[in-house]
């Protein structure tokens, strides 16, 4: 597995640099980043994924680890466990682990022979399946060897109190190179932070509630010094939880929502992202709602091909959105917010399907149904720990019925990455379900193709396959719309 980085490292380097020993400390986590700590169970394993598939060679495990040990410093999260507080007093807080030991996180393993994709997919939703070492920094990095045509990948799961789908693909990018050719970075030396006792977390805990309180004091007035401003966040945030209420209602039932178990399948599909971009130019609305249309066939069609109507209301979908401001780029956190959207799966046409997923985000975005996400974490940072945990978790474990899947799509990189010189060929995002969601889809984009990732409970989804299908088709039926459109306005 390669040599273990221990608590300092000592690898010769005549550009080695040092990162100096700080005091005592730690970092506490964000509500919505304790959130995803505390809402993990027996049958919720809260970690995101990239699945990066690279050209060939394969390399050796000690040159990868080295290609880790190199970047570590970009991402110190990587070299930090999380401790809890004494009585709950407070959000549990990322410490450096002392013991930290790099040949743990990077792993490797071998698909079966052929080495196609099905072995692949088969393989990730093993890896998925199995919950992060809680003892240790919460992330794991598997070299995958065996696929066919020489190709290898690397598979990066992250725990998601660490990162949102956007952060995840900023870490994903500091262990990636813009060149083949590009050089080894210069080996940077760490000194782990003494790790703080009992005693001190409680400490720190009591020191830094009264300093929100403060902080709550000083907004009350702020507050009163511009009532105007005030008023308006108010009436608007107040318009967005009214809206997320409504949302919340029960609707039709499907097979697509109940007890799921800890067992994972995952399957992807890629496509030309040009195609995307053409079907919004024909129709309009966003690219994101292009992605949303043909993901409503896939599940339509999984609702057909098991009996089940495609009622009307048979499908609400959460959307992620993010609210990271330009000035938290780089940090490694949750910087989201959510919408609520009911996916048209009752409509067979496919233009139709589009144009109502295009008008009900426009009227999702403008309820401010994400800014009152926003608020309701930014206000759980005023509120003690135990009253945080029990609004979040009805805020995500929603009465029966309420949710049925979740969509997410992350931006990527438009050029290609390399590692060690191999050129990255595609990238599969992983997103995790929870509580009573079977079926989940996460996008990302990569170098001119748009990935997807279709995440189903292992049990209750063994036709997840027709979703995969469904996208496919539904992609290519509007490509054909679109193609319609252009070829009249030629004539």
């Amino acid at each position: 597995m390669g040599n273990s980085e221990k608590a300092i490292s000592h690898e010769p380097s005549s550009a080695a640099t040092h990162v100096p020993s700080k005091q005592m400390g730690s970092d506490r986590m964000g509500p919505l980043d304790a959130s995803f700590w505390h809402l993990e169970d027996a049958h919720a394993s809260l970690h995101i994924a990239g699945i990066a598939v690279f050209e060939g060679p394969v390399p050796a495990q000690a040159e990868i680890v080295e290609h880790f040990r190199r970047r570590l410093h970009l991402v110190p999260r990587y070299r930090q466990k999380m401790r809890t507080v004494p009585f709950n007093l407070d959000r549990p807080v990322w410490v450096d682990d002392p013991a930290f030991e790099l040949s743990y996180h990077v792993r490797r393993t071998a698909v079966a022979a052929p080495g196609g994709d099905t072995q692949l997919q088969a393989l990730l939703g093993r890896l998925m399946s199995q919950r992060l070492d809680r003892e240790r920094p919460l992330w794991e990095a598997w070299i995958v060897e065996g696929l066919e045509d020489g190709r290898w990948a690397l598979v990066s799961k992250l725990h998601h109190s660490m990162v949102d789908g956007i952060a995840g693909m900023d870490v994903l990018s500091r262990f990636m190179d813009v060149t083949p050719e590009a050089p080894q970075p210069d080996l940077v030396e760490w000194t782990p932070r003494p790790e703080p006792s009992s005693a001190a977390l409680v400490t720190a805990a009591l020191r830094d509630r009264a300093r929100t309180a403060v902080r709550g004091v000083r907004g009350l007035g702020g507050a009163a010094r511009h009532p105007r401003q005030t008023i308006t966040l108010t009436v608007t945030s107040a318009r967005g939880l009214l809206r997320l209420a409504t949302a919340a209602k029960p609707f039709t039932s499907t097979s697509l929502a109940g007890p799921i178990g800890a067992s994972r399948r995952y399957r992807w599909l890629s496509v030309d992202g040009m195609d995307i971009m053409n079907v919004r130019k024909a129709f309009g609305g966003s690219p994101n709602d292009v992605v949303l249309a043909i993901v409503t066939r896939g599940i339509r069609d999984l609702l057909v091909s098991r009996g089940e109507e495609p009622e009307p209301h048979a499908v609400r979908c959460l959307v992620p959105v993010s609210v990271r401001r330009p000035n938290e780029t780089g940090q490694t956190d949750n910087r989201v917010s959510a919408l609520l959207a009911e996916l048209p799966v009752d409509l067979a046409d496919p233009v139709s399907r589009l144009e109502v997923i295009a008008a009900r985000t426009k009227a999702l975005k403008l309820s401010h149904e994400a800014d009152a996400g926003e608020l309701f974490t930014e206000l759980s940072d005023y509120l003690p720990p135990p009253a945080v945990a029990a609004g979040l978790h009805t805020a995500f474990r929603l009465p029966v019925r309420t949710l049925t899947t979740v969509v997410t799509n992350v931006p990527g990189p438009r050029q290609p990455l390399y590692a060690l010189g191999r050129r990255m060929l595609a990238n599969y995002p992983y997103v995790p379900i929870a509580d009573r969601i079977r079926l989940g889809v996460a996008v990302s984009a990569y170098d001119g193709q748009l990935c997807f990732g279709v995440t189903g409970d292992r049990a209750t989804m063994p036709d997840i396959d027709v979703v995969i299908t469904g996208i496919s088709d539904g992609l290519i039926e509007l490509v054909k719309a679109a193609e319609a459109i252009e070829e009249d306005g030629t004539k």
